[in-house]
């Protein structure tokens, strides 16, 4: 009898890795179904899809270290997968949301999402938009969450303008941002924040947006201690 060959032995392996990037791509099928949900103002549906976005992209690179995606699908990029994807969840339908939301003053609207989408692509294509310790240099395009806290606190337009503007310069900024996951300082208190603002997150969009003012001071303050920490950063 002969004995299985190498590619057999590899097949199903090779099977869970392109399963890996087919979940990652699913992060841009969640992309497409909060632009319809924006397109329909049903921004509670939006964020909901960004958040499922937010899932996908939180535990997809964990499975493609696991399964060694880079090693037995070389042909496929999953740097450039990601980029994709988190370009249209991150960026580009949350550009949409804020300008078409009424959180902007109207005549301002159009091109501040222009800049935004603008900003967003130029710092993707940053090679050196992480240190070697992990955090992100510049505002790390986060327009989702930006767009999160415009719908939720609903602040006067022309602070949102502001707001954009301020972010979008941030980009280019000489600031850092620290990644909750990667960072190892203070990594235990980051994750705990991270869970009480998924938590307090989820339980503003249960309320429609409209959550009691403690929820949305305690969103606030998680938001104002991530932007801390990374000022804090030790320069090295």
């Amino acid at each position: 009898m002969e004995s299985p060959s190498p590619q057999t032995h590899a097949s199903p392996r090779v099977g869970a890795a392109f399963a890996v990037h087919v979940f990652t791509a699913c992060g841009a099928a969640c992309a497409l179904l909060a632009l319809f949900a924006a397109v329909g103002a049903d921004w509670t549906r939006m964020f909901l899809w960004f958040g499922v976005a937010l899932i996908i992209d939180g535990i997809d690179g964990t499975l493609a270290r696991r399964l060694r995606v880079a090693e037995l699908l070389p042909r496929w990029s999953g740097d450039v997968l990601d980029f994709v994807v988190d370009f249209t969840t991150y960026v580009f339908v949350p550009a949409y949301a804020i300008a078409a939301g009424g959180v902007l003053p109207a005549t301002a609207a159009l091109g501040l999402g222009l800049v935004i989408v603008v900003t967003g692509a130029l710092y993707f294509a940053d090679r050196q938009m992480k240190t070697a310790d992990s955090y992100f240099r510049g505002f790390p395009a986060l327009w989702n969450v930006v767009a999160f806290y415009l719908f939720l606190l609903k602040p006067v337009p022309w602070i949102g303008a502001l707001a954009v503007l301020v972010l979008a310069a941030a980009t280019f900024a000489p600031i850092y941002f620290v990644h909750p996951i990667r960072v190892p300082r203070w990594r235990m208190l980051n994750l705990a924040a991270m869970a009480l603002w998924a938590a307090l997150a989820a339980l503003a969009l249960a309320q429609n947006l409209n959550p009691p003012t403690w929820v949305a001071a305690a969103l606030a303050a998680i938001a104002a201690y991530f932007l801390l920490i990374g000022f804090s950063r030790r320069q090295t």
